[in-house]
């Protein structure tokens, strides 16, 4: 093996299956700067660290000038600073040559930029040194840590090369791993400056090293453009300054301060968003974006019924749009039974007293709205296609009220519990995130007592899931009503029961009675009180002699 090889490109290491770390050299042999293995001139391989540490100065590059970057606007003062280099290769190539010392200020590893950045390779253990480490001594005030080479020479140059600037030497990927390495050093700084590009990759790599830091240590810089060369090229070195001074000290998501939250924290508190019951609104103090509606009853306790006046009522009263999900419901029938609502027409009843030419014209009149959004669901009940289709309403259409009837529905049958507690989860974060208001429905499991086909109580623990609905629901409301009951009147007669208050407590146990009306297919509320009058003074003789007057 001559001693005057030279380097000629990166090639895959056939030991670790690296896709260049392996270097290979005029003579023919290899060195892979990830494992260590090694392959002679001669096509044997092995492992020889320490002949290759050896051979480590004749590897290098030599030679090479320093000279001003002009198209990155780097001074030639720059450069010397940190002896960054211009040299050509063999192959006739005009590579940029970043120099990397160890702690004794010997050149141990090179990272070579050919002008096609595909082509950067690096020579010698570039990963076991930041650039430009060499240059600064242990402790000070702050130190600027950058995604690349060429970022650190900017912000070196900005600060007059006066004040510490590193690099990672691996670029965002391998910037937490590399930070590891050097914690105790970099820590011996007040401040931790991080100046990673302002993409996404960048952002995410500067959160994560900054968890490696003693809270407060680690700041994170923002940029008005992608990184500090681009604002240097741009003629905005101020922003560079600027993006060091007022870097923010890095907080986890989730953590935030009373000054985060001041402007509505001191806001008065609002009513919510209406329910088309007034007592019901009193009780809630309205309905609120971001939380969690519950409704559970038994079959043919009037549920979905409930859930059609409410829509309807979101669309004419509020001129707010609504997303219908009703999964066990086709959608011509929901169309019907919402047109139904606002008309006070039973239009998904044959035989009954209304015509083809007033449910056409309801339908249109809704339909003229824009407002009313239908999910066809063909038979498929399949929660992550009900999410996107959540998300698309919101976002494209406005929509904040959502209506799922039923969440059981979406629930995995080989594993019902489990699938709940992760889709209430998800459905209570998509709600917080988007700002919508979300009312479900709960079938519930078979009580001990009275069924709820015939007026049994509906309890919170009877909900299916209940485990989750209870920790991320903010109302719970149960719905009662017997069907058989003797008396007919009572069969049209709910009981709204509240299970659940979240927001203040007080209207827990609290009920709201609800009258059906069959010939206008409304609810409404409804005292017993009130109807014994009604029906004392129907019974009273129509005598005009008794009016004294």
């Amino acid at each position: 093996m001559s001693d005057e090889s030279e380097f000629v490109g990166k090639e895959p290491c056939p030991a670790c299956g690296s896709r260049d770390n392996l270097a290979r050299y005029s003579d023919g042999h290899a060195y892979c700067f990830g494992c260590a293995h090694y392959a002679p001139g001669d096509g044997s391989s092995g492992t020889s660290p320490r002949k290759h540490t050896n051979r480590m100065s004749k590897d290098l590059i030599q030679g090479g000038e320093v000279r001003a970057l002009t198209a990155r606007k780097i001074t030639e003062e720059t450069c010397r600073k940190f002896n960054y280099r211009v040299a050509t290769l063999s192959d006739g190539r005009t590579v940029q040559i970043a120099p990397y010392y160890d702690e004794n200020g010997q050149l141990i590893a090179q990272k070579v930029r050919p002008k096609n950045k595909d082509e950067m390779f690096s020579i010698g253990p570039v990963t076991s040194r930041l650039f430009g480490q060499h240059l600064w001594s242990q402790g000070g005030k702050k130190i600027v840590v950058t995604e690349g080479e060429i970022d650190a020479l900017t912000v070196s140059q900005v600060q007059g090369n006066k004040w510490p600037v590193v690099s990672v030497p691996n670029g965002a990927n391998g910037a937490a791993k590399a930070l590891k390495r050097h914690l105790e050093w970099l820590s011996s700084f007040e401040e931790v400056i991080l100046m990673f590009d302002m993409d996404e990759q960048g952002r995410a790599a500067a959160e994560e090293c900054a968890q490696l830091f003693e809270p407060g240590k680690a700041k994170i810089a923002t940029l008005p453009h992608k990184d500090p060369n681009e604002c240097l090229q741009k003629g905005d070195a101020e922003a560079i300054i600027n993006g060091i001074w007022r870097a923010a000290p890095y907080r986890p998501d989730g953590i935030i301060t009373l000054a985060d939250v001041r402007e509505e924290a001191i806001r008065p508190a609002e009513m919510g968003k209406p329910w088309f019951l007034p007592r019901l609104t009193e009780l809630t103090y309205g309905r609120r974006e971001g939380e969690l509606y519950g409704f559970g009853a038994g079959t043919g306790a009037g549920k979905s019924d409930f859930f059609t006046q409410q829509a309807a009522f979101d669309v004419v009263e509020l001129q707010e749009p609504v997303g219908l999900f009703f999964l066990e419901q086709p959608c011509p029938e929901t169309a019907q039974r919402l047109a139904g609502k606002v008309h006070g027409k039973p239009f998904h009843i044959p035989g009954e007293a209304w015509t083809v030419e007033e449910l056409t014209q309801a339908i249109d009149q809704l339909d003229a709205t824009g407002r009313v959004f239908l999910y066809q669901h063909f038979g498929q009940s399949d929660w992550d296609r009900i999410k996107t289709r959540i998300r698309f309403l919101r976002v494209s259409q406005g929509v904040r009220h959502i209506y799922l009837d039923h969440l059981t529905a979406l629930a995995d049958p080989s594993n019902e519990k489990e699938s709940l507690e992760t889709l209430m989860a998800e459905l209570a974060g998509l709600a917080q995130e988007l700002g919508l208001i979300v009312h479900y429905i709960s079938h519930l499991t078979t009580p001990d007592g009275t069924p709820h086909e015939e007026g049994g109580r509906v309890t919170l623990r009877q909900f299916k899931g209940s485990r989750a609905i209870g920790f991320w629901t903010y109302f719970a409301f149960g719905l009662e009503r017997n069907q058989t009951h003797e008396d007919p009147e009572q069969r049209t007669i709910t009981t709204l029961r509240c299970l659940k208050d979240r927001y203040t407590g007080r209207a827990n146990g609290e009920v709201i009675l609800l009258k059906y009306d069959q010939a206008t297919t409304r609810l409404a509320e409804y005292s017993p009180a009130q109807e014994e009058v009604r029906r004392s003074f129907m019974d009273e003789p129509d005598d005009d002699d008794d009016i004294p007057f």
